[in-house]
């Protein structure tokens, strides 16, 4: 018999976490898929002084390995594609504890973070978008009911896949 799978817990980022977190950004694994790391610190710290974004730490049996964040897609403005629907929340995930990817923690907290904006916000949709070179992502988003829907080209990521989990009726 297999062992269960550890807790995958999400909680608030706390300010005291920006250190932990920009120390995952300096992983060369982690700029692969968000970019330069000052961009991702950009992103991350303007996701965390907003107050109507979710910013998440990912814990795995109670140890901090990664961070979420889920921020009202419309925020973004006219870039987005033709395929999110107005009042769709982007999501984004990152395993930053090298040990803790590959094992299913990212699948398992998307779904978490999809779960807790669709119960604290009237979002239709969250989406995420992720580059067509990282399957291993999309396998896990799908795993966690989110669909394909179209590619895209980021202005600063390139080529993106958009996947979209409809709120659950």
């Amino acid at each position: 018999m297999a062992a269960p799978a550890p807790a995958v817990t999400l909680r608030p980022a706390a300010p005291g976490d920006r250190f932990m977190v920009r120390r995952w950004l300096a992983d060369a694994e982690i700029e692969a898929w968000w970019g330069s790391r000052a961009s991702a610190e950009a992103e991350i710290a303007l996701a965390m002084d907003s107050p109507s974004a979710l910013c998440r730490i990912i814990e795995d049996a109670g140890q901090p390995v990664g961070y979420a964040h889920a921020v009202d897609a419309g925020l973004w403005g006219e870039t987005l594609p033709d395929a999110i629907p107005p009042g769709c929340w982007d999501l984004d995930v990152f395993i930053g504890q090298a040990s803790h990817r590959g094992r299913g923690v990212g699948r398992r907290a998307i779904a978490l973070l999809a779960d807790e904006v669709f119960s604290t916000t009237l979002a239709v949709a969250c989406c995420i978008f992720t580059s067509v070179k990282n399957e291993a992502a999309v396998r896990a988003y799908e795993q966690a009911g989110f669909r394909w829907v179209s590619v895209w080209n980021d202005p600063a990521s390139g080529p993106c896949w958009v996947l979209l989990k409809e709120r659950p009726r």
